[in-house]
């Protein structure tokens, strides 16, 4: 942690000079971890879910994945000088345990674990899992605030009725979030779309 000029104190990334980029913590940026988001004004979380998905698993190793490869992140942009990290609290707050075994036990989990995090007043960054994760994150996060803006950027519009007869699937959630309230749709925007069809 590194102190700053307004005072406080903000958690840095692990940069590759204090220690080589293949050791240290695993956590998103080698930042620091917690078990809760008190104090933070952003939260770094898995949610490592691929269940809710009808072609190709494998999406539950998305969070490692994720942070694996952000051990490359600099505290600064060398370029535009953009330091983000002297700015705001940020750190893991690790992942949401799931049962893998049972997509709508798992859906209220993470809606759960959202109200929770959500308490304090921060601003999640969610690491999937695939697409079904939006629906209880959306319904959290509209509880606390009412519907949200969305930006989607996906090939899908992921707003069927039905998928092999189950309501809530990866290409349902924004039906859903649309029929529920928990999006604005004049704030909608879908981008990446490809011909429509399945």
């Amino acid at each position: 942690m590194t102190a700053r000029n307004d005072n406080k104190t903000y958690n840095q990334p692990l940069g590759g000079n204090e220690m080589p980029r293949f050791a240290g913590p695993s956590t998103m940026f080698r930042l620091p971890s917690q078990t809760t988001a008190a104090g933070l004004d952003i939260a770094i979380l898995g949610v490592p879910l691929d269940i809710g998905t009808s072609l190709r698993p494998g999406t539950r190793f998305g969070p490692r994945g994720i942070r694996a490869e952000s051990v490359m992140t600099r505290p600064y942009g060398m370029y535009t000088k953009a330091a983000p990290f002297d700015s705001f609290q940020v750190a893991d707050v690790g992942d949401v345990a799931l049962n893998t075994f049972n997509l709508a036990d798992s859906i209220v989990i993470i809606e759960n674990h959202y109200h929770q995090l959500l308490q304090h007043n921060v601003k999640p960054v969610t690491l999937g899992g695939d697409h079904t994760i939006a629906l209880p994150i959306l319904r959290a996060i509209a509880a606390k605030h009412g519907p949200v803006a969305v930006v989607h950027v996906d090939a899908h519009t992921d707003t069927n009725d039905h998928m092999f007869g189950e309501p809530v699937a990866h290409g349902t959630i924004f039906r859903r979030a649309i029929e529920e309230d928990l999006i604005d749709p004049h704030k909608m925007v879908q981008i990446g779309q490809r011909t429509t069809g399945y």
